[in-house]
């Protein structure tokens, strides 16, 4: 399918200028509505807004002059007229869909520009799979920027992805036309200790006049925090309190507060404004992670901006958070995030504020929603074959696999165990005291066993380890192919012959998320591309994820959104203790350590 280019503003000019000056008549005109200028943090009544060639040519208290016989009017009926909304960092992975179906999905709810981070994707099929994600978002009749990966592996001599990305990919992507800078940089200990790979990708970046995006997910706020900014991200999101987002801020950085299915950090951080008063403009809010049941269910960035409000934030300064401060972060406040004249016609029209429903949806000047319903087409790109059949674990496992032998004649072991913290990424370090029986060691109360199985090169590497915190109880076990940031597979679990059974069955259909109990089956999510992500609609893959939920409870788990929590484990760029295919790692030292204390 060929991509046609969005006319630029300088093509588009002599069109604007004419209908602005009332010489030619606008194809569209929305009339009578409020309109909410995020410039000028006000809200003006009575006022119509001209579009021609998707295009905002003026906003004006009255259109007529330039409204034809064929110009389409839209009666917004005093309600309020806003930009569509902006999500500043997200990747479209961790919704288990397609950019052609996430965007499907977020339109209805007024989310018109996404800034996505196709990382995930990178680690499993590299720089091809980055250049998939951006070939169709190209496609689809909203604004999806490409941010290119800049961290496969996360973590370097800590786990071993499918593919790495280098400098030069880097550079190369640079040249994409959907390509709007650098992906978070997760290697923070890399940058802030000058690694020449790290600011090799940033220089192309800074290079190519790009923004280079952060991900400093350290509570040190110190020399090596200084030092990381001084490498050159300019924004971050891995903040979890006022102070985070303060001293962000302080140094010259955006600070992005995120409210994804899982990471509850708006509420935290926002008091920097609301309560402290520093400048909101310097503050962006994004999702980072939604996976297709919020999507589905409660919504987008409509979402997050009301959960703003809710947190105190005045209502135009959170808009305003959600659209011109992240155009402007990007150097795109020339064409999106505002009504005014020049910037592409993305126009939401809703009847409140603060609850913010989504009862109109424009694009580019072309209606894309009503009233919840997407009312044009999001196409879809010809994935390959070599996207597909991506798990491989060189032999059929069995609950052999899953065993952690403990040393001769113990009785019970002290284990390093990872904590999950609920809304959280970070989890924490912990130790448990853990029984023997028969030679092997045991889960035992709320600790359960994780193993990450290796399955990119067929390897049949199997790191096993324990994790508490999900509550589970019987004989269950979970897996996933969705294993941020290097996807291999996750299976947590209380039974060895469970966590066979469900890492069998995701090799047997491609990828996935699947629970069994019992020996059967509870629920499967199929993901086939890359074994993170599905082309079917977002209601049917919302429909499979609800079962896992519904599953995962019934196995006595009760965190809210706990799959994202499953998915994180082998974060390791996130502390305090994560798994990977080379062991266990202790994210404060970036050092590997026993799962079993005093053993090597």
């Amino acid at each position: 399918m060929t991509v046609i280019p969005f006319p630029s503003w300088p093509d588009t000019a002599p069109k604007l200028i004419a209908v602005a000056a009332g010489r030619a008549f606008a194809d569209t005109v929305i009339k009578g509505g409020i309109w909410v200028n995020v410039h000028s943090r006000e809200t003006l009544p009575n006022h119509d807004i001209a579009i021609v060639a998707g295009r905002i040519a003026c906003v004006v208290p009255d259109a007529s002059y330039c409204t034809g016989p064929d110009t389409k009017v839209i009666e917004a009926e005093g309600r309020y007229m806003i930009p569509g909304l902006c999500d500043a960092h997200m990747h479209i992975e961790s919704g288990m869909l397609t950019p052609a179906e996430f965007a499907r999905a977020v339109i209805p709810h007024g989310t018109t520009s996404m800034f996505t981070d196709p990382h995930e994707i990178a680690n499993v099929l590299g720089l091809d799979g980055v250049r998939y994600m951006h070939d169709e978002a190209l496609l689809q009749p909203v604004n999806i920027f490409t941010q290119m990966p800049s961290c496969a592996p996360s973590a370097p001599g800590l786990e071993t992805t499918g593919h790495e990305i280098s400098p030069e990919d880097v550079a190369e992507a640079m040249s994409w036309p959907g390509i709007i800078g650098l992906g978070e940089m997760m290697n923070f200990p890399g940058v802030a200790n000058a690694d020449p790979k790290m600011l090799a990708e940033i220089a192309a970046t800074q290079n190519a006049g790009k923004t280079v995006g952060g991900h400093y997910a350290s509570p040190d706020l110190g020399p090596n925090f200084a030092a990381y900014v001084a490498g050159g991200p300019a924004d971050d999101h891995e903040g979890t309190c006022e102070a985070d987002a303060i001293a962000r801020v302080r140094q010259g950085m955006r600070s992005m507060m995120r409210l994804g299915s899982a990471w509850y950090d708006v509420e935290t951080q926002i008091t920097a404004v609301t309560e402290k008063g520093l400048d909101s403009r310097n503050f962006i809010l994004c999702t980072d992670d939604c996976h297709s049941g919020t999507l589905v269910n409660d919504g987008h960035m409509n979402r997050v901006v009301r959960h703003a409000i809710s947190c105190g934030c005045d209502p135009l300064v959170a808009l305003q958070m959600a659209t011109i401060n992240t155009a402007t972060h990007f150097g795109l406040e020339r064409e999106i995030g505002s009504l005014t004249p020049g910037r592409r016609a993305d126009v939401i029209l809703t009847s409140d504020l603060t609850e913010l429903p989504i009862e109109l949806v424009m694009a580019r000047g072309q209606i894309v929603a009503e009233n919840g319903s997407i009312t044009v087409e999001c196409p879809h790109f010809d994935w390959p074959d070599t996207a597909r059949g991506t798990v491989h674990l060189g032999h059929a496992l069995g609950a052999q696999d899953f065993e952690l032998a403990a040393p001769e004649g113990a009785n019970s072991v002290t284990a390093n165990v990872i904590g999950v913290v609920e809304n959280q990424a970070p989890t924490k370090a912990l130790k448990a005291e853990l029984p023997v029986v028969d030679g092997l060691v045991e889960g035992a109360g709320d600790t359960c066993q994780i193993a990450l199985v290796e399955r990119h090169r067929a390897t049949g590497g199997v790191t096993n380890a324990f994790v508490s915190g999900f509550g589970y109880s019987g004989k269950m076990a979970m897996a996933s192919t969705v294993a941020h940031d290097s996807h291999h597979m996750i299976v947590v679990g209380t039974c060895r012959a469970q966590m066979a059974l469900a890492a069998n069955r995701l090799a047997e259909v491609g990828g996935g998320i699947t629970l069994y109990r019992d020996g059967e089956e509870q629920a499967l999510v199929e993901l086939p591309i890359a074994g993170l992500m599905s082309d079917s609609p977002a209601t049917q893959v919302a429909a499979s994820a609800q079962k896992l939920v519904e599953a995962m409870e019934a196995s006595g788990c009760r965190l809210n959104n706990a799959y994202m929590q499953h998915s994180l484990l082998a974060l390791v760029v996130i502390p305090e203790l994560r798994i990977s295919d080379l062991g266990l790692v202790d994210v404060r030292t970036f050092q590997k350590i026993p799962v079993i204390e005093g053993t090597a």
